[in-house]
């Protein structure tokens, strides 16, 4: 199969119009200052407009101390930020930022918006899972990440959050997916935090595999990853799926079977790194608008249906639940929405899809001058999710799990409440949770190490290494320190069908990078325009990766005006106060 019948297929599910330039983002982990400067100078460097930014999860929307302690990490390194600067007010977001959640979050603040909204100006949260349009595209996602122990509960957590909760509150729900499973419609972009399992055997597994020699029990043993995740992929079969998490870029062209006579669809994965100095956090890609199409963010009828038709099933007990089957037990199983439901949405909203600019504080901001080191995680009802729920006819189950009830005070009274291994910092790497009915419900199946609850130790001390061996190959490279390098372009491996390779020995080998920087970018996409159609026009911008440089490392000579990134959260590397807060 040629990259030509690829292509080809890529523009029949897609039809080649116009463009926008949509970069995409790994793990934010709250530097939002820092990614927004790092899109401004592409665009001032390269010429081009980001017309949207898509995060994929860690977004740390952190609005004031008492969200910081609802945060999965260890206290020391329990940092503010710059969210806040935007939720306050004080800056607004150049870019529209459209994010889900991942396994580090303020989770209070995100469960107020259980299907989504604004979280400051400019900036959208899509809920535990949601579908929006934007210019006529389909945006999908999925935010937390897998566990099995959690799968089958209710979203019953509700905040000062125990050791349990704290982490069970960001981990995915049968419910959520089946939901999404209801989509008839193609999505064209969906995002994941972590990755749907198996996509690692169509990409460079091997050098996967070098880059994260950690991974390789898992992915030989085929348990890294979300099996939610990869049901989705089946189901959905969106042209761009999105990830993170990993923290390592990876790329992957995967070809699903056929549906009926229709032919046969393309996935495009692409995961991405965090923002941090000579990482592969950010890409830039074209993707193709619908003429006429409104220009901000739009309610999906279809989605919106599902919401209404699935409202009953939802669950805020943690008691474990299946979604209804077809096996004769249930007396509705199928929640796909009609074309009548969908009309009724429209008519709900008054014939109105724009989402509404209706974004307000909930609680006070972070006053950098008054600090509140005391404060004590809130709870608050949002007056987007009570006009939703209002128009729609929906339950706000975040209002609902706080009214609270006996059960619910047992719960969050616990201090576990489940048979389970915890590792030296309090995550969980086991569990003797009774197996789901549900086929997701399959990640027991694996006993090694778990990369879903990598520990935040593992991840700061990765990046120390990285950055320093980045840094040297520097020193030895052509190149001036302090500036931005691209690759120019590169053809997309062929796609690969979805039946799972026996061995890895023959891994998908990606072109070296065309420049000297050290540890450099494969570029994917970088003729988006060519492959999608518009053949090989000159002036045409390719997908970027940008290698942000250490303000630690910097040439004094440079006098550029290449911005400069110190490492993130620089004050934490000399800490040396032990974790008081974690066991």
């Amino acid at each position: 199969m040629t990259t030509a019948f690829w292509c080809q297929q890529a523009a029949v599910q897609l039809p080649r119009l116009c463009s926008m330039k949509v970069a995409i983002e790994g793990c934010c982990h709250g530097e939002l200052d820092k990614i927004y400067e790092t899109i401004g100078y592409l665009e001032k460097k390269e010429g081009v407009k980001v017309d949207l930014l898509l995060c994929c999860g860690d977004f740390q929307a952190v609005r004031n101390e008492g969200d910081m302690k609802c945060m999965a990490v260890p206290a020391k390194y329990r940092m503010m930020q710059t969210f806040y600067k935007y939720y306050s007010g004080e800056r607004k977001a150049p870019v529209l930022t459209i994010f889900i959640g991942g396994n580090h979050e303020a989770s209070n603040h995100l469960q107020e918006l259980p299907y989504g909204g604004w979280v400051a100006p400019n900036i959208y949260y899509l809920g535990y899972a949601g579908v929006i349009r934007y210019r006529g595209v389909r945006i999908g996602g999925l935010s937390g990440i897998f566990k099995s122990r959690d799968y089958r509960k209710g979203h019953h957590e509700f905040p000062p959050y125990n050791p349990d909760t704290l982490r069970s509150v960001y981990h995915i729900r049968n419910i959520e997916v089946f939901k999404l499973k209801q989509m008839q419609m193609p999505i064209d972009i969906f995002m994941s935090h972590d990755w749907p399992r198996g996509i690692y055997y169509y990409g460079s597994t091997e050098e996967l595999l070098r880059k994260k020699k950690f991974l390789r029990q898992e992915v030989e043993s085929n348990t890294l990853g979300s099996p939610a995740a990869e049901e989705l992929l089946a189901h959905l079969q969106p042209i761009y799926w999105f990830s993170a998490h990993l923290h390592v870029k990876f790329a992957a062209v995967m070809q699903h079977p056929p549906k009926g006579n229709a032919p046969p669809r393309v996935t495009k994965f692409l995961s991405l790194d965090k923002c941090l100095p000579y990482r592969e956090f950010l890409q830039i890609v074209d993707v193709p608008e619908r003429p006429g199409s409104s220009e901000g963010l739009e309610y999906d009828p279809e989605w919106l249906a599902i919401l209404k038709a699935t409202n009953n099933l939802q669950r805020t007990t943690p008691h474990p639940w299946n979604p209804p089957e077809n096996n004769g037990l249930h007396e509705r199983w199928d929640f796909r929405a009609s074309e009548a439901a969908m009309m009724q949405v429209v008519e709900d909203l008054s014939g109105e899809l724009a989402i509404p600019d209706n974004f307000s504080q909930t609680v006070p901001a972070y006053d950098p001058n008054k600090p509140q080191p005391h404060a004590t995680p809130s709870y608050n009802t949002n007056p987007q999710t009570t006009e939703l729920c209002a128009m729609l006819g929906l339950t706000d189950i975040y209002t609902q799990v706080g009214q609270g009830d006996d059960e619910r005070g047992q719960v969050q009274g616990s201090t576990g409440g489940e048979e389970e291994e915890d590792d030296e910092d309090g995550n969980s790497v086991g569990s003797v949770d009774e197996p789901s009915e549900y086929p997701s419900d399959t990640s027991g199946l694996s006993s090694s190490f778990n990369p879903d609850e990598i520990t935040i130790e593992d991840e700061w001390e990765e990046e120390d290494a990285g950055s320093k061996e980045a840094a040297k190959g520097d020193e030895d490279s052509d190149a001036p320190l302090g500036e931005f390098h691209t690759p120019s372009r590169m053809v997309l491996p062929e796609p690969k069908s979805d039946v799972l390779p026996i061995h890895l020995s023959t891994p998908m080998n990606l072109p070296p990078p065309s420049h000297s920087t050290p540890a450099a970018a494969h570029s994917l996409f970088a003729a988006e325009r060519e492959e999608l159609g518009e053949g090989g026009d000159e002036d045409a911008t390719a997908a970027r990766i940008l290698k942000r440089t250490s303000g630690e490392t910097g040439n004094p000579g440079s006098t550029g005006a290449t911005p400069r990134i110190k490492r993130r959260n620089q004050v934490i590397y000399a800490a040396v106060e032990d974790d008081e807060g974690e066991s």
